[in-house]
Parts: C-alpha cells; structure tokens; sequence
C-alpha cells in the first residue's frame, strides 16, 4: 500500500479550513483542471461526488464517498470507484499557536495487482503533486479573502 502524508500550516481559523476542504466548488478552484458532478458545497458524511481531471492527457474520474465527519476535527473519504484500487484520504485540522494544522493522510493501492505495482512509483509521484498542489492552493485560499466565495462567516 502507498501513503502520502502532508502537513500544511494555515493562518486561519480551524472551522474555516475544515470547510473550505470540504466544499465541493473550494475543491475544484484549488486544483488544476477539475471538474465536480453528483454534489455541492459543503460535504457531509455519506454524500458522493465524482471528480474529473485529466492526466497524462487521457481522461480519468473518481468517484469517493465521504465515510466520518467530526467537524471541525477530522474527515473521510473513500474512492467508490476509479483509478486507484483502493484509495482513503484522511483529513484532519488541528489547532496550534494560532494557526491551523491540516494533514493529509493518502493511503491507496494500484489496481490489477501484482501488474499495477509496476505503475505505482508514478502514480504516487503524481498523487502526491496534486497533494501539494491542492494543500497550497488551500492554504493560499483560507489565508486571503477569497474563501468569502465559497463560505459565509
């Protein structure tokens, strides 16, 4: 199994991040050609969203279910169906000295083992760039005031 751990520190408020990692259209603002269909807005347990991205040039989708909410602490998604043969992606927010920790945890495996191992090193180097890529768009997001699009607080 691969797993990608990131830590992001935020200066904001935990609820705001918790939220703005949760929202369907935040989400597809912060990451690179993206599209969301089967929910919007905030995110709560048992809602679906199916997510559209290219890769490499050749379309892929995942579909992931949100499967634990204790807002504003921690939440989870699993991948329904996709590229992945499994894929988790624990999210949690903690307080400390006035900033946010958000941290993701990304656990998945290749599909068609034992053949898919043979892909995993680049589907974990191109995972792992949209960790970053999402977790600083994130970060750059709840920082300014261009999380008012997306949340009223």
């Amino acid at each position: 199994m691969g797993r990608i751990v990131r830590e992001t520190r935020i200066e904001a408020p935990r609820e705001r991040v918790f939220d703005l990692a949760r929202h369907v259209e935040a989400h597809v603002a912060t990451m690179p050609e993206e599209r969301a269909e089967g929910a919007t807005g905030l995110l709560e347990r048992g809602d679906r969203v199916t997510f559209r991205q290219r890769q490499f040039g050749v379309p892929f989708s995942l579909t992931a279910e949100v499967t634990e909410m204790d807002r504003p602490r921690r939440f989870e998604d699993e991948q329904l169906s996709g590229v992945f043969g499994s894929l988790v992606h624990t999210h949690t927010f903690e307080h400390v000295e006035g900033e946010t920790v958000m941290t993701d945890d990304v656990r998945f495996t290749m599909p068609l083992a034992p053949l898919g191992r043979l892909g995993a090193p680049v589907a974990r180097l191109r995972l792992k760039a949209l960790v970053d890529y999402h977790a600083e768009a994130l970060r750059e997001l709840a920082e300014s005031d261009g999380w008012r699009r997306f949340l009223d607080e």
